[in-house]
């Protein structure tokens, strides 16, 4: 179903980019032929946008313009039919062949409130393509095979996201730094049951946004150990139930009027957990190696009758979203610097590929 597949972009396409500021490598100079007196590393772990991070410091305003580029192929071969040997197969093969590319252009704003706490408002407008191949064979098609070429796309303003962090404990000591984050997801997008459907009830555009009220409470850990940062998240993601009251279009078995309304979906709640190092290279450079998994519940829909008012529930299948990150960081000036993250998909349900490149910069605003 739409849900199905709108749930599994929803979760796969915000990519989870770690960066460490280089100034973790912070060279040092002694006077010729004097031994060098060791002294503590200067820490300065800038604010890592989805994990918390170290925060922005209060009066600091963060912009930051992403462009994200996601892409996912599906193959599959369908057999319905008996096996009587390995090599002897009796029965019908379904080839489908799908396509799907996401564009995604944001601009992330996080305001240092105080020194522990940072807001954060993300607005992306989303770009979405998909192409179905599907080769189905039947007796009744002249070449004795049915093809479905469908071509879909859509584009609009997608869900715009409202965050706030709080930094629990000063990291002093050898400690980690431990924070607070609570991120809520707005429906400002299109839903997948807000797009334009032909009277079969077949989608004519594709989807920008879930559809459905998110939030997200999680904690972010951070351990510094000069010339690296080791970072994990644990979150949980609750998707708030809503009552769709959507009909569908189209007949029964035996040709009367279908005549079925979706009532409640209660999108599946999602586990989130992700962990990896960043590694200062030199006073300007550094990069990121982690993981990220995504653990999701079944989407639940009700189907009700109209004519006599029978419901009928439907549960989708569980998601497991796995990815690796691999992450690059350069800074041009203090305020200045270029991101560029790699996330390759290594479950089945995650995208094979999602690119994202970001250019925050920041400015003292009181």
């Amino acid at each position: 179903m739409t849900l199905y597949n709108r749930m599994l972009i929803g979760f796969t396409t915000p990519f989870l980019f770690v960066s460490t500021s280089p100034l973790l490598a912070k060279e040092t100079t002694q006077p010729v032929g004097q031994q060098p007196t060791e002294t503590a590393p200067q820490f300065n772990v800038q604010s890592m946008a989805e994990y918390g991070g170290v925060l922005t410091p209060r009066g600091r305003l963060i912009l930051e313009p992403e462009f994200q580029y996601s892409h996912e192929s599906i193959n599959r071969m369908t057999f319905e039919g008996v096996s009587v040997l390995s090599t002897l197969l009796i029965g019908v093969f379904t080839a489908q062949d799908v396509d799907r590319d996401n564009y995604t252009a944001s601009l992330t704003g996080r305001l240092g409130v105080t020194d522990r706490l940072e807001l954060e408002m993300k607005v992306p407008y989303v770009y979405r393509d998909e192409n179905q191949r599907v080769n189905v064979p039947i007796e009744n098609s002249p070449d004795g095979v049915f093809k479905l070429d469908r071509e879909l796309s859509g584009d609009s303003l997608g869900d715009i996201e409202l965050a706030a962090h709080y930094q629990l404990n000063r990291g002093q000591n050898g400690m980690p730094f431990f924070i607070g984050n609570l991120r809520y997801k707005t429906t400002t997008g299109k839903g997948p049951f807000d797009i334009d459907r032909n009277s079969e009830g077949n989608p004519l555009e594709l989807s920008t946004g879930t559809g459905f009220h998110s939030i997200e409470p999680s904690i972010t850990m951070l351990l510094p150990s000069a010339p690296a940062v080791y970072f994990a998240n644990l979150g949980y993601v609750f998707h708030l139930e809503d009552n769709v009251k959507q009909s569908l279009s189209g007949e029964n078995n035996d040709g009367s009027p279908l005549n079925v309304v979706v009532g409640d979906v209660d999108p599946g709640d999602a586990v989130r957990l992700s962990f990896g190092m960043a590694y200062s290279i030199n006073p300007r450079s550094s990069f990121t190696l982690g993981y990220k998994n995504d653990f999701i519940g079944k989407t639940k829909t009700e189907y009700v009758n109209v004519d006599n008012g029978s419901t009928t529930p439907v549960e989708s299948q569980t998601l497991n979203v796995g990815s690796l990150l691999l992450g690059w960081n350069y800074s041009i000036n203090p305020d200045v610097s270029i991101n560029l993250g790699l996330e390759l998909g290594i479950t089945e349900d995650a995208p094979d590929t999602t690119l994202t490149l970001r250019m925050p910069f920041g400015m003292d605003v009181f």
